[in-house]
């Protein structure tokens, strides 16, 4: 993509509301542009991002055998009422009256659908377990929306849902879930950490957010300093397999939100504790028989009686995600973003567009790049070197090639990580066997 052609609204203050990084510089870079409060536009930049969180989460929960459906942003009032949560949510749930003074709603939510969907198709115990999944935009009207896509009224999430015969079954699709959450931040480049938590309005006698470690997070979190070194996943690791001793060695590092935290009866010392910030990245829940008692969702089971079936509901917030990463990821120039969720793989840097020779060989580097599928953003702007450079950092692409007079002179171009802040000087083929090889 040429960026003389690409819509990027950047700026170079930041702007006086953005109280939190991620804020500042999603709206910097031109990733976004507020709506209303707490609702915002995806521009070109902060959608490709979008998009690519989006596929990481959906290629995580096909692995683990969740099929992706998609349902409603607006739901009927009935089945929230037939459940008890329609008058219990609260005011975040955004009410409606449609043209026939039927009660509507936009969902913050999904299970009183997803229980719908499955009590009007699914009869037997042979159809289980099944869990079902849609990426799908949500709206909870929070009283005082703040910090950008991190507590914003409207938001894409990834809710999942499992049905079960019973309760070992369930468990069973709890821990593929929450095996699954954790390779699924771990491709973003992140350090995820479960937690236990309370269920809200959703339900539930088991809970756990994942929490990523962030100097600006919202909440306060504690953990054992040697966590990590205790919990390392296997990329190998067979999601069908029995994955409770696996889940319990996570749960036995001590983890915990301030909301959870005891200080008089934490098993920890203090030099072997770790207080630190944290921002929520996904929420998983098990929640019984509540919703398929209240709505009725049943099967036969393997004697022939009726059984309601055990549900668990699982979620992530993709765009949250957006800024948590930047949150966890940045630096006093701008964005660092990791290699899998990054808008671009490089960003070339043509330093003097009326050089024949600069465009020449950006002509060729942006040619080559995008015949072995790496996506580029050349700038080839007619704009100050200080400032190309200063926007390509802002942006935070993983690499960088610089392209000038002075070094073509040698046959050299300068490649940057932006990650470390390392640079060389390499001929043109060097730059290429880099990324090609």
């Amino acid at each position: 993509m040429r960026l003389s052609n690409y819509f990027i609204p950047t700026l170079k203050d930041n702007p006086k509301d953005a109280q939190i990084t991620s804020h500042r510089f999603m709206l910097r870079a031109g990733m976004i542009q507020q709506a209303s409060a707490g609702i915002y536009s995806w521009l070109p930049l902060g959608l490709r991002v979008l998009k690519k969180i989006e596929q990481i989460v959906r290629e995580e929960q096909n692995a683990v055998g969740a099929q992706e459906i998609l349902m409603p942003t607006i739901q009927s009032a009935d089945l929230w009422k037939e459940s008890g949560r329609y008058d219990d949510y609260g005011k975040e749930l955004l009410r409606l009256t449609d043209r026939h003074g039927r009660d509507m709603l936009y969902g913050p939510t999904n299970e009183e659908q997803i229980t719908e969907i499955f009590r009007t198709h699914l009869k037997s115990y042979r159809s289980l377990p099944l869990s079902l999944y849609h990426i799908q935009w949500k709206f909870r009207d929070e009283v005082r929306p703040r910090f950008g896509v991190m507590r914003g009224r409207e938001f894409l999430m990834k809710d999942a849902y499992s049905f079960d015969l019973n309760y070992e079954n369930a468990i069973k699709s709890y821990n593929k879930m929450f095996i699954a959450y954790l390779k699924t931040y771990a491709r973003m480049g992140l350090k995820a950490i479960p937690m236990a938590a309370d269920s809200g309005p959703i339900g539930g006698d088991m809970s756990h957010e994942f929490i990523i470690l962030a100097e600006t997070g919202e909440s306060e979190v504690y953990y054992q300093k040697n966590w990590f070194d205790i919990n390392t996943l296997d990329k190998d690791i067979d999601i069908n397999g029995d994955l409770q001793p696996l889940v319990d060695s996570y749960l036995s590092c001590y983890a915990a939100t301030d909301e959870k935290h005891d200080p008089e009866n934490c098993p920890l010392t203090e030099e072997e504790l770790i207080a630190t910030r944290g921002i929520e990245v996904g929420h998983i829940f098990y929640f019984g028989a509540k919703y398929s008692d209240a709505l009725n969702a049943s099967v036969a089971g393997y004697d022939g009686v009726e059984n309601h079936v055990h549900m668990g509901s699982y979620g992530v917030g993709v765009s949250r995600l957006v800024g948590a990463i930047i949150e966890a990821s940045h630096d006093e120039k701008g964005i660092v973003w990791p290699e899998a969720v990054a808008p671009f793989d490089i960003g070339l840097v043509n330093v003097k567009i009326d050089n024949a020779k600069c465009s020449e060989i950006c002509h060729e580097l942006y040619r080559r790049f995008h015949q072995i599928g790496l996506e580029v953003l050349y700038d080839d702007r007619d704009e100050r070197t200080g400032s190309k450079l200063a926007d390509m950092d802002l942006i935070g692409l993983p690499w960088q090639i610089i392209v000038g007079p002075r070094g073509l002179k040698s046959g050299v171009v300068e490649l940057k990580n932006r990650k470390t802040g390392s640079s060389e000087e390499l001929t043109i083929d060097e730059v290429l066997g880099k990324f090609i090889n």
